[in-house]
């Protein structure tokens, strides 16, 4: 037993004060007259009478009165086992179930932990179990049947998420606001430092909730990995087909590891790869020939670690013929088709084929069978075309249109509908020309282009840009590059000519990656990847395809979309690794590669000082490597205040000298 406020002791001095009222106090007699004294003997008459204590318990309720309220103000306390104090509480195990815990024997050694703390659950306390990967995952409702307990653990099996830690503390803080219950939870983990926030205040937790940490690595473990794979999504020209793979080692010394590119389950080659200690090294392979259609291809590396699941990487190759591209222009034009077309072809995957035609033989041209259109400076368009093109942007098409001194001579830029204002010449001579002067950099037409640095323009047509999106502007504010949305397609325009008389720009090395990206992205396939990480999403349908039925089917063959969300759901969240089809009514169907995050790669655990920071957090203080503790076992003593137990003591002595002394009192006035 101790006190919070021992110094408040002193006012116990003041039990003198009904020590003094009831012994020290002078005696006081009443004279009374009387005829006469003769007939009284005289004698001395004892005071020890007087100074004898009354009213015994009167003056010990008073005592007990001031001593319990100097003990009041101390704030007696008494230290007891947390566990016995506490009452029933809720106990949640949690084991990790992310892809780093496959390594060796993690997860089984975890697992065991778990069951055997889940043993020690007693006292009338609840528990409840939950595997832990990108989120939290509660395996049912509170019990205290620990069979119940038993076969959730047992069903956890191993995932191919990226742990976090961050998710973890907020399901702890949103369970604890949902119930006052106090809570221990213990997590069953090899403390992985890349599960980490990258803020470590976001590992706060609440006041009600203790963390017991029970770590199955304490050191780092060496391991290498395929660590990335760059792989075009489509193939166009096997012979141009390029893929690189990085190979990572961490904790590891210098090695070589034979590298092997399988295509379909097939071997398309091997190399070997030199890995500096804690290094990585890149290989590459080229010529990659596979049939047309999807296929499934792996980057594999000889296992050499306890983790031998992280030695492969998928990725999905689609080897489809060249898209075309139509491109319009004025029949005395062959300058623009000429550079447009050279800047295709110069790009490295040949994922185009143009198709230039003069603008007068276009009208019975169909442009839903292009990738997109290219109007390049064109006076006019027959009414046939244009209401084609019209429904085709309007249908989620793309155009791209090119403006020059014909295009100045109209009212409005073709399908672009927004007013010329006028056409605007530079000089040639001196440094009178314009440059670009402002890009915006998000753009897919720009970001790659360098800024058209040393790019000049001696043309430009001025378009007022209305609510249009301006990607480029030239130094003197005239808009370069604008895009519009119409309908659920997109109009591209460019406020000059792809020829060299308006500017020098096809003759500049931006050029060939301006038009490649431009190109990437009206016809959709800058979207596109080879390979996605597990727990990411999916897009089903585009705008126009929300009334299409979309089947995906698993690596197992199997289908987890249920009807209902095959007509409605937009997006898909990969589950695990492997090969993931996503099929459209529409025919666009889609081979999807999914990898666990690469960051599970690297088994470093946390320092032990950063684990008891995080535990220290919570209720109690928490603690880290809790080994095989029992669940909701609380050794550890805590301090209980029995203020309110002394103040109920106060008032009982209160009530009964007030009781005592009003009798006592009426008792003196009768004899009075």
């Amino acid at each position: 037993m101790g006190l919070f406020s021992p110094w408040f002791m002193l006012g116990i001095l003041g039990v003198g004060l009904p020590v003094y009222l009831h012994l020290l106090r002078q005696h006081k007699s009443t004279p009374l007259p009387f005829a006469s004294l003769m007939f009284f003997e005289k004698r001395t008459e004892a005071s020890i009478k007087h100074r004898r204590l009354r009213h015994l318990l009167l003056m010990a309720l008073r005592i007990a009165l001031l001593a319990l309220l100097a003990l009041a103000f101390a704030n007696p306390f008494i230290k007891r086992s947390a566990g016995a104090n506490d009452g029933a509480r809720r106990v949640l195990a949690v084991i990790d179930e992310s892809f780093s815990m496959r390594a060796g024997t993690r997860l089984a050694d975890a697992k065991r932990e778990a069951l055997a703390a889940i043993g020690g659950i007693g006292g009338g306390n609840r528990g409840q179990v939950a595997a832990l990967g990108a989120n939290l995952r509660i395996l049912g409702d509170p019990t205290a049947d620990k069979a119940e307990l038993i076969a959730a653990v047992n069903g956890i099996g191993g995932g191919d998420s990226h742990a976090s830690y961050g998710e973890l503390t907020r399901a702890l803080r949103s369970m604890a606001q949902a119930s006052a219950e106090p809570m221990d939870a213990h997590l069953f983990t090899d403390a992985q430092k890349s599960a980490l926030p990258a803020n470590f205040s976001d590992l706060q937790l609440p006041a009600s909730v203790k963390l017991i940490l029970h770590s199955v690595a304490s050191k780092p473990a060496p391991n290498w990995t395929v660590q990335t794979v760059s792989a075009p999504a489509v193939v166009w020209d096997v012979k141009k087909t390029r893929i690189q793979a990085t190979v990572a080692g961490f904790d590891t010394p210098t090695g070589r590891r034979t590298v092997t590119l399988l295509a379909n389950g097939k071997s398309a080659g091997s190399k070997a790869v030199d890995v500096t200690a804690n290094g990585r090294a890149t290989v590459e392979f080229t010529g990659l020939d596979i049939p047309y259609g999807a296929a499934r291809c792996e980057i594999r590396i000889d296992s050499a670690d306890e983790f031998p699941l992280d030695d492969k990487a998928l990725f999905s190759l689609t080897r489809s013929d060249p898209r075309r591209v139509l491109f319009l222009h004025e029949a005395r034009d062959t300058r623009s088709p000429l550079y447009f077309r050279s800047a295709l072809a110069a790009s490295a995957e040949s994922a185009f084929q143009l198709d230039a035609t003069p603008v007068e033989q276009g009208a019975n041209l169909n442009p839903s069978n292009y990738a997109f259109v290219v109007l390049s400076d064109v006076l006019s368009v027959p009414p046939v075309l244009e209401d084609a093109l019209k429904k085709h942007v309007a249908g989620g098409g793309s155009v791209w249109v090119a403006a020059g001194p014909n295009t100045a001579r109209r009212q409005n830029v073709p399908l672009f509908d927004e007013p010329v204002s006028q056409g605007k010449y530079f000089s040639r001579g001196g440094a009178l020309f314009a440059a670009v002067g402002e890009t915006d950099a998000t753009h897919p037409s720009v970001f790659r282009a360098n800024r058209w640095d040393g790019v000049k323009f001696y043309y430009a047509v001025e378009v007022k840009p209305g609510q249009t999106r301006v990607a480029a502007k030239l130094t003197d504010g005239t808009p370069l590059l604008l895009e519009k949305k119409v309908g659920e397609g997109r109009v591209l325009l460019f406020a000059s000519t792809f020829d060299n008389l308006s500017n020098d720009f096809p003759l500049q090395p931006p050029f060939v990656p301006f038009v490649e990206q431009t190109a990437r992205y009206l016809s959709g396939i800058e979207d596109r990847s080879s390979a996605a990480v597990v727990g990411a999403f999916v897009d089903l349908r585009t705008a126009k395809e929300r009334t299409t039925s979309v089947d995906v089917i698993d690596p197992d063959g199997q289908h987890p979309l249920s009807l209902d969300q095959s007509t409605k759901a937009r997006t898909y969240q990969i589950p695990r690794e492997g090969f993931f089809e996503v099929r459209r009514a529409s025919g666009r169907n889609e081979l999807i590669a999914a990898n666990p995050d690469r960051k599970e790669s690297d088994l470093a655990p946390i320092p032990k000082e950063n684990l008891d920071l995080w535990a220290a957090s919570g209720a109690a203080g928490g603690s880290a490597n809790g080994g095989a503790t029992a669940v909701g076992a609380r050794e550890e003593e805590k301090p209980k205040s029995l203020w309110w137990y002394v103040m109920v003591a106060v008032l009982f002595s209160a009530v009964a000298e007030s009781v005592l002394a009003s009798r006592y009192l009426g008792v003196q006035r009768e004899d009075s």
